[in-house]
């Protein structure tokens, strides 16, 4: 698979089926090590733990339960990009401008009338941070009401994909990230999340009291993969903040090379959310003290308005807003 972030959910598939960490290493002919280091940065990147006990049960917790379940979702929309690498990938298309992707001045596409089933479950979209986030409540929604089917989807992350989503119907109701409310998606807000800028702790910025912009523009970037749905919202934010960074020395989804070239001094690394919190945390890293602070990303909520006629949509809606 060329692209990382499936690689890292094709290893999370094979850890459900084998049902232990040395079962799937020996599947996959590859060390148990480098199965835990691919799951811890699969957990990293979406904020929540999978497995309880990897070395040994190998238990999904609930938040692994509903990923494994959203993955299906995942493979039904877009099966070929589970296939293995046995035809070359299709040329890629050129992706629109990142302020493109959040600009509230972009008109959105009108929705058709037709409303969803009415016997069909709930679809829930959202970013897979913005679901580690509310999993508790989302649970708690269910036990209350155990007459009402939830299906998750991981797969949206920006107002053009909650609106994709939504006039499709494939979402009831949606999460997604913008910089401000989108024009033509009527959506609330829930919260914002900070985008802060990391390096090694040796790092001369992150030595220093106060960063310029200027101290960015010879600074070299580190950033997550051209294909995560989180690279053009980030590169949004930090356009929207004229925070102009050097070349881009390393894009990778695994975490683990990002914060092993982050302790070497290789550069700098944009992050907001759980990714920023546990980053924040780790020894050898620092936040840079921007003299500036970088535009917060906020985390809003949309529902399909053909499916308010449907139990259990505006309340769960209501219910995980609060």
């Amino acid at each position: 698979m060329t692209n990382p972030s499936l690689r890292q959910l094709d290893i999370f598939a094979q850890m459900v089926a084998a049902g232990s960490l040395t079962r799937c290493a020996q599947t996959l002919g590859v060390s148990s090590a480098a199965i835990e280091r691919d799951m811890a940065s699969l957990e990293m990147r979406l904020g929540y733990r999978l497995f309880d006990d990897i070395r040994g049960a190998a238990r999904l917790t609930p938040a692994g339960r509903r990923t494994a379940q959203a993955m299906t979702l995942l493979a039904q929309d877009d099966p070929d990009d589970w296939a293995e690498e046995a035809a070359p990938a299709p040329a890629a298309q050129p992706a629109p401008p990142p302020e493109l992707l959040l600009d509230a001045d972009a008109q959105l596409p009108s929705l058709p009338a037709t409303p969803p089933p009415a016997n069909r479950a709930i679809i829930l979209a959202t970013p897979a941070p913005v679901f580690g986030h509310f999993q508790d409540a989302l649970t708690a929604f269910e036990a209350a009401n155990d007459d009402i089917a939830i299906t998750l989807d991981l797969s949206v992350q920006s107002a053009v994909e909650a609106t994709r989503a939504i006039e499709s119907l494939r979402a009831d109701i949606a999460y997604f990230y913008a910089l401000e409310e989108p024009a033509g998606l009527p959506s609330r807000y829930g919260w914002s999340e900070q985008v802060n800028l990391y390096a090694g702790a040796d790092h001369p910025l992150a030595r220093a009291g106060s960063v310029s912009r200027g101290d960015l523009t010879i600074t070299p970037q580190l950033a997550v993969d051209p294909r995560n749905g989180l690279r053009p919202i980030i590169d949004a934010a930090l356009a929207r903040g004229n925070a102009r960074l050097g070349p881009v020395m390393l894009e990778t989804d695994n975490m683990f090379d990002i914060i092993t070239a982050l302790r070497e001094g290789a550069g700098c690394f944009a992050a907001f959310g759980p990714m920023a919190r546990d980053l924040g945390r780790m020894s050898g890293i620092r936040r840079l003290a921007l003299d500036v602070p970088l535009p917060a990303i906020e985390v809003r909520q949309t529902v399909n308005e053909r499916s308010l006629s449907r139990p259990g949509v505006q309340a769960l809606a209501d219910f995980l807003f609060l």
